[in-house]
């Protein structure tokens, strides 16, 4: 697994093979197995996500209510041409929506990277595919892009909310996101890094405050905004906008966040909105059931 992005783009320009090649590659490397071997099991990963997206159902809500139901209310507001955000980043909201809720009742989701943030790849890449009508075969090696950016992040940080808060989780997500759409927009590997950058310093500091210790509230709400934040990242990089910090500097500033954060917005479900009068109320309520 790389520790850098800066590595991966000098392997670009040193090779010429694309960003997602190189991390093929690595992964074959690392465990043993053959490209189509590789190949196959990521497309499997992608035609999941299609499938958490086609057979979400909108009458479900999550065992304790708090969730479910609101991807069908977005998909209705965006056919009804009521979303001041447009067709297009109405649908990113509405699958990231409809992926997180599915997580939340428990339904068959991808990790990328982790099941809190399970909405914001596949709302995005869904979602450009779409728009665009790329082919399958470069969706995967959109995802391949988004995995190696999740390694360098993984192996320079962290992933996980009760290591670095949400910034870690939703972050990273939307940095993987916005890296994999630079790559289908054309971009070389330093535009690819560029995107992820801008995404994760977006992010830097957000809070993992789960009400009640549930991945539901607001969880499955800041799967839209990592969506929504992996877009703009990636159009401001194709645009030519750059981040005066490095891609890997960046990793580096949340890891560091991360670690200055206090337990209590680190998954614990004891402050943030977790520890309001009414995200209290509901841990209590919840409490009572079980």
């Amino acid at each position: 697994m790389y520790k850098s992005l800066e590595e991966l783009c000098r392997i670009e320009k040193e090779t010429g093979k694309p960003f997602w090649k190189i991390v093929q590659e690595d992964d074959c490397k690392e465990r043993g197995i053959t490209e189509a071997a590789s190949f196959v099991q990521m497309r499997g990963m992608y035609e999941a996500m299609k499938y958490a997206d086609e057979h979400y159902d909108e009458k479900l809500k999550s065992a304790s209510g708090l969730v479910g139901t609101e991807g069908k209310k977005m998909m209705e507001a965006r056919a009804a041409g009521t979303l001041l955000c447009g067709d297009f980043i109405g649908k990113v909201m509405e699958k990231a929506l409809k992926t997180s809720e599915s997580n939340a009742c428990m339904k068959r989701i991808v990790a990328a990277p982790t099941a809190g943030s399970c909405g914001v790849v596949p709302a995005v890449f869904l979602s450009v595919q779409e728009e665009r009508g790329f082919s399958e075969e470069c969706m995967v090696e959109a995802l391949y892009v988004a995995a190696g950016i999740g390694g360098v992040i993984a192996s320079r940080a962290f992933l996980s909310g009760a290591a670095g808060g949400c910034q870690a989780e939703i972050g990273s997500a939307s940095a993987m996101a916005a890296g994999g759409v630079a790559y289908l927009l054309g971009g070389s590997a330093t535009e690819i890094a560029n995107a992820a950058a801008l995404a994760l310093k977006s992010l830097i500091g957000l809070a993992c405050d789960p009400v009640a210790g549930l991945v539901e509230v607001p969880c499955v709400k800041r799967n839209v905004l990592g969506a929504v934040n992996a877009m703009t990242s990636a159009d401001m990089t194709m645009a030519g906008i750059f981040s005066k910090i490095p891609p890997d500097e960046v990793i580096d500033a949340m890891r560091s966040v991360g670690r200055s954060m206090s337990e209590d917005i680190r998954e614990t479900g004891k402050g943030g909105l977790a520890g309001t009068p009414t995200g209290v109320e509901i841990s209590e309520r919840m409490s009572q059931l079980t």
